[in-house]
């Protein structure tokens, strides 16, 4: 319930943030659209355009953000939170828009220079939008950051980049006043190629959430430091984590445990490593179980023996899983390869024959683990 209401919460206060952005971007339309028409400057008109799709970025947020807080239902069980990737997507592609054609126009104004006719009150009114652009990219930024929120941060980065494009104006309305020469279109083309720079990064980070990234190293340590930190635990292995939206995170763990524990000791255990890691990280883990056994002197035997074996290949991050079934003369273990190993197979294949030579009254299989987090 209580996250119910965070979320809620979080949903509403970005509205807000929105559609103060809106009201901020729509009062710089109106003021830099007479003051571009009244100069006769592209570059200014230009600039109320991009205060438009900046407005319109806000409006996808709004909308993105809204349903990215549905509640989860049957065909989408996981809620909606992937969402808001997705309209981070799309402001990116505004901002990429908005940078092909600033470069485009400034481009013609090199080509073709216009006459522009500024005015002391131009050189004001600029200079406010400038400092107004700033400080809503900042506070965009730092919105975004305490809720979470790709799209608000996003945003923050874009207005940041207005402002500098803004500046830019500043700085050609100043030069056309006093020395009566035009470098609109110069100024244009460096700041055009910031603007794509931060579109393509925005649009590569939205992408890889949306496919998946490596989770934080700090969480992933946090988390397994915190089931390690169980007396019955061994080991914490496999943790994976799938992103639902920001701070939706769900996934699996794998646990190392006596195998001389009952089914009811098990299950009390795990309910608890469940409800602490909820509890400190508001992540939602299915933890499975690796029954270890080191009470015996041949599975201690060849537990060493594997241990040698892998500790022969650099390109072998992890040996984990470990189990001997007595009675079928199997033996499995996990290993994590280095992504880098073109061959994986080759090597486990490899460690099971040398394993097999020096006991070959026992199979062994060995499991290829994916590195999937630190």
């Amino acid at each position: 319930m209580n996250e119910e209401i965070s979320g809620n919460n979080r949903t509403k206060e970005i509205i807000k943030v929105s559609f103060r952005g809106i009201g901020v971007n729509l009062i710089l339309v109106v003021f830099k659209a007479i003051v571009g028409f009244l100069a006769n400057s592209i570059a200014v008109i230009l600039d109320a355009v991009n205060n438009l799709s900046d407005a319109l970025s806000s409006i996808i947020t709004i909308i993105g953000t809204k349903i990215a807080g549905k509640a989860a239902d049957k065909k989408h069980p996981y809620g909606h939170g992937r969402v808001e990737y997705v309209t981070s997507s799309i402001i990116a592609i505004i901002v990429l828009v908005a940078g092909v054609t600033s470069l485009k126009e400034s481009v013609e104004k090199i080509i073709e220079p216009r006459e522009t006719n500024f005015k002391f009150y131009s050189i004001i009114v600029i200079a406010a939008a400038v400092a107004a652009k700033i400080l809503l990219g900042l506070y965009f930024r730092r919105k975004g950051k305490a809720l979470n929120s790709s799209s608000l941060a996003t945003s923050g980065t874009d207005a940041l980049f207005d402002a500098i494009l803004s500046a830019a104006t500043l700085v050609s309305a100043v030069v056309a006043i006093v020395w009566k020469i035009n470098i609109e279109g110069f100024l244009g083309v460096g700041i055009s190629v910031f603007i794509l720079k931060a579109g393509i990064e925005v649009m590569r980070e939205a992408i890889n959430n949306l496919i998946g990234v490596r989770i934080d190293a700090e969480l992933a340590e946090g988390i397994k430091g915190k089931i390690n930190s169980f007396e019955e635990v061994h080991g914490a292995y496999d943790l994976i984590l799938h992103t639902y939206g920001p701070g939706q995170l769900i996934g699996s763990v794998h646990v190392e445990l006596d195998d001389g524990m009952t089914a009811r000791e098990i299950d009390t255990l795990t309910r608890r490593i469940t409800a602490d890691v909820y509890r400190a990280f508001g992540v939602i883990l299915t933890v499975g179980i690796y029954a270890t056994n080191t009470s015996d002197d041949v599975s201690r035997e060849i537990r060493e023996a594997a241990k040698r074996e892998v500790s022969a290949f650099p390109q072998i991050m992890q040996m984990h899983g470990f189990y001997m079934e007595h009675q079928a003369m199997v033996v499995s273990l996990d290993i994590i390869v280095d992504f880098k190993e073109p061959d994986p197979k080759a090597i486990a294949d490899t460690i099971c024959a040398h394993l097999s030579e020096q006991f070959p009254d026992y199979r062994f299989y060995i499991n290829l683990d994916r590195d999937f987090s630190d």
